[in-house]
C-alpha cells in the first residue's frame, strides 16, 4: 500500500502555544477520514518548556569529559557537546549514563555500535542540540524529548478528531515516540516516514499528514 505524506506549515511554535490549539488551527480542516497526523517531537517539546537556551545550561566536568567521546553523525550533534551531555545526565541519571558509557566501550571492542543509546534509553537518544539550519532561536537551544508522548498523542487526537503520532525523524530514519492508536503499528509508521518528509532545517513544517493512496 502506498502513502502520501503532506507537510503542514505552521508559525514558529514556542512555549506560549498549546499544541492542541496548533493542530486544530493548521491541520483539522485538511484532514480526511483515515488520515494520521504526525508531529515532530521537537515541536511538542517546545510547547512543554523542554527547550532550554544553551546559556542556561552549566555543564559539570563529567559532562565535558563524556561529550568528547561521543561519535558525531550526519543526523545531528547528539550528546557530542557538554550542554547536551549535561541534560542527558539530568534526564537519565548519572549512574545510567556512566553505565551506558561503559557498555559503549565494551561494544566498540566487539565492533558493535549503538550500545550507549540502547542502555541510556530514549530520553538520551532524543536530546537535540543546536544544528546548522535550525530556525532561530532554536539554533541556540537544547531540546529534550517530549513529556509523556503516548499520553500527549492521545490528548491531541481527542482535540483533532483524528489519530496522532509524535515522531523523531531525521535524515537517518524515524523513531515513533507516541501514537494515539495501535494500528498502523509504530514499525510501519517508522517505515512510512523513514525518508524524513518534513525536512531538517527552515521548512517550518513541524507536522504532516499520512494519507493512504
Amino acid at each position: 500500500m502506498d502513502y502520501q505524506r503532506i507537510p503542514v506549515k505552521t508559525h514558529l511554535i514556542t512555549n506560549t502555544d498549546d499544541m492542541a490549539d496548533v493542530v486544530v488551527r493548521y491541520a483539522k480542516d485538511r484532514m480526511q477520514e483515515g488520515d494520521i497526523l504526525f508531529i515532530s517531537e521537537k515541536a511538542v517539546a517546545c510547547t512543554q518548556n523542554r527547550a532550554i537556551p544553551m546559556e542556561d545550561i552549566k555543564p559539570r566536568k563529567l559532562a565535558v569529559t563524556l561529550s568528547r567521546y561521543v561519535t558525531k553523525t550526519p543526523a545531528g550533534i547528539g550528546l557530542g557537546i557538554p550542554e547536551t551531555m549535561e541534560m542527558a545526565l539530568r534526564e537519565c541519571g548519572t549512574l545510567r549514563i556512566l553505565f551506558a558509557a561503559f557498555c559503549s566501550v565494551i561494544g566498540k571492542l566487539f565492533r558493535r555500535k549503538g550500545w550507549f543509546y540502547i542502555v541510556a534509553g530514549p530520553k538520551a537518544r532524543g536530546i537535540d542540540g543546536p544544528t546548522e539550519g535550525t530556525i532561530p532561536p532554536y539554533d541556540h537551544y537544547v531540546v529534550l524529548t517530549p513529556a509523556d508522548p503516548m499520553g500527549t498523542s492521545r490528548r491531541l487526537a481527542q482535540a483533532l478528531g483524528h489519530p496522532v503520532a509524535i515522531v523523531d525523524i531525521n535524515d537517518l530514519g524515524a523513531n515513533i515516540l507516541g501514537c494515539s492508536q495501535k494500528e498502523p503499528s509504530m514499525a510501519l509508521l517508522a517505515r512510512i516516514l523513514g525518508d524524513n518528509p518534513l525536512g531538517q532545517s527552515s521548512e517550518c513544517t513541524p507536522m504532516g499528514i499520512i494519507r493512504k493512496v
